[in-house]
């Protein structure tokens, strides 16, 4: 079995591919000290409950957007699977041509990679996370660069810490559909969430415009979901994209090693 590790800068996902499906998933909030030892106390337990032992897993994937952490999630594949994990950015053949001068963040290529495989190109990704990313893939699945942008929680943690009369409030679709807001919440919900809507459809809007050509959009992501029918400028929301690249990629250096 393979086990998928995503780690993004606000949360990390554990996921366990049986070769024909994914079985579990499970995430943990990000911590870039956590050790390997304090991992698998953790994912024992989870396995545990899922009827599985650490001896089902044969095969590890790693995708991380903090470097720090990467030591810890590779000590975890040797020292309790026994296994050399795949590291996106490391050892891991993409094999996706990557049209830009630096290369970009793993999670982005991942996520170029999951959405080739489902939807004709070009493409526009939206990631909704701790930052908000609008990357670019060509009709032969090149990654061609991008957008990042704050996230919408960022942007209110931003909000909240800033402003000392501005409370901590739930991100969510003002009540009504309302533009305006009627008192101090209303309006913090109104200027986040429309706000990010229209940060959408403007980026959108002008990546169209600069490339001059149809463009398929895909949103995905922890928040993406709060924007599924308050918008027409996305096309699908697809929250199964990294998990999806993961595999492929797996897959795809595990056809080349035989």
């Amino acid at each position: 079995m393979l086990l998928a590790i995503e780690q993004g800068n606000t949360n990390t996902m554990f996921a366990i591919h049986d070769g024909q499906s994914w079985v579990a998933q499970w995430r943990s909030a990000t911590e870039s000290t956590r050790t390997a030892d304090e991992y698998v106390v953790w994912l024992s337990q989870l396995l545990s409950m899922q009827g599985l032992g650490f001896r089902a897993i044969d095969a590890v994937i790693i995708s991380s957007v903090v470097p720090q952490s990467i030591f810890n999630l590779r000590n975890l594949s040797r020292r309790y699977f026994n296994v050399e994990p795949l590291v996106i950015g490391e050892n891991a053949n993409l094999g996706i041509d990557v049209r830009i001068e630096k290369p970009s963040g793993a999670d982005r290529l991942v996520n170029a990679i999951g959405a080739a495989m489902i939807y004709p190109g070009p493409l526009i990704v939206i990631d909704s996370g701790t930052a908000t990313t609008f990357d670019i893939v060509a009709a032969d699945g090149a990654f061609e660069g991008g957008i990042i942008s704050p996230g919408i929680n960022l942007s209110m943690q931003a909000l909240h810490e800033a402003a000392a009369k501005l409370p901590r409030i739930a991100i969510q679709r003002p009540a009504g559909n309302r533009i305006v807001g009627t008192d101090t919440v209303s309006a913090m919900q109104s200027g986040v969430f429309w706000g990010y809507i229209s940060l959408i459809e403007g980026l959108v809007s002008r990546i169209k415009a600069e490339r001059g050509e149809p463009m398929t959009v895909i949103a995905t992501g922890g928040v993406a979901s709060l924007f599924e029918g308050a918008t027409d400028s996305i096309d699908h929301f697809d929250p199964d994209l990294t998990i999806r690249g993961l595999l492929e990629i797996y897959r795809r250096n595990t056809i080349s090693e035989t």
